[in-house]
């Protein structure tokens, strides 16, 4: 298995259902389970940083690679786990493959998925900090003047809007099987202070997310509008059926993003697992990594992206 930065925490729950032989897709779900309940990480599940009105809106997908059949949902409050309602609808509801807001919740309550808060203290005071003078000035020291653009157009925005009363990114899990399945998971809170109904790369099937059997697995991480208006994912696939390794597959799919005109550019990442195990990561920034582990490893391993 491999996850994008603070994914290795579900790994070892992941790696113990493969050792007792069970699906790529159940250990999938189950480590993003695990990112998703942990209120440190406040670009996922619990914790996560709100939306313009202050409210968490969360997106997911999951995308099986012997099928290639998927589920995806979008805009999504008070489930803390929308990795399971993708999944739920990726088996219960096969005549779709997304949903969003109100129809995702009525339809993960009729699939008896839990319910509960997302939103933290914590993560209430992050949001307000951020757009402060001195969290935009470090949001652009830390990812560019693409992001001071965006905080600013937040601060517009919320000008024109009642104003509540009370760094992001995305997880990916990619996972191959003892029968040579694989599997990938995306789960996100999104850009904090996104627009109400925003929806992400990390529920659009080839954008955030692709897999599939003969070719291998894929997703991103950081800007999700370049991510869907270059079907990242996709385009690493593309590149690595074509005989790049996964590391110049990943690399590939990113480069395709840089002429892209884009006022708000922030970083984007890509991760990429080969149905024979190989696997790699790239980055548009400088010091980016992910995590392995496999079956025969008692912990993770971290390893460098390569830079784009």
């Amino acid at each position: 298995m491999i996850a994008s930065e603070r994914g290795e925490v579900g790994l070892a729950a992941g790696v113990d259902l493969l050792r007792a032989g069970a699906s790529a897709m159940d250990a999938v779900e189950a480590a993003v389970r695990v990112v998703e309940s942990n209120e440190a990480d406040h670009y996922v599940g619990v914790g996560g940083l709100p939306n313009l009105l202050g409210e968490v809106e969360l997106d997911a997908s999951i995308m099986d690679g012997a099928t290639r059949r998927a589920g995806a949902v979008a805009a999504v409050s008070g489930f803390p786990h929308p990795i399971s309602i993708a999944r739920a609808v990726c088996e219960r509801l096969p005549q779709h493959l997304l949903l969003v807001g109100a129809g995702a919740e009525r339809f993960a309550d009729e699939a008896g998925i839990e319910r509960g808060p997302t939103l933290t203290d914590e993560a209430v005071q992050m949001w307000r900090r951020g757009l402060s003078a001195a969290g935009i000035d470090a949001a652009e020291a830390r990812h560019g003047p693409g992001e001071r653009a965006y905080r600013e157009r937040v601060l517009e925005r919320l000008a024109s809007m009642p104003v509540p009363g009370g760094p992001w990114d995305t997880v990916n899990v990619l996972a191959l099987d003892a029968a040579g399945n694989l599997a990938v998971g995306v789960s996100t809170s999104g850009y904090p202070w996104k627009y109400p109904g925003r929806v992400s790369d990390s529920a659009i099937i080839g954008a955030g997310n692709y897999c599939d059997n003969a070719v291998g697995g894929a997703a991103c991480t950081g800007r999700g509008e370049l991510a869907i208006r270059g079907t990242t994912a996709r385009s690493v696939l593309h590149a690595l059926a074509a005989g790049a390794s996964p590391e110049d597959a990943c690399a590939a799919g990113l480069a395709e993003t840089l002429e892209l005109p884009d006022d708000f550019r922030s970083p984007l990442q890509a991760l990429c697992l080969a149905p024979d195990g190989r696997h790699g990561g790239a980055s548009t920034i400088a010091g980016a990594s992910y995590a392995v582990m496999t079956a025969d490893d008692e912990t993770f391993e971290v390893r460098k992206r390569r830079q784009v």
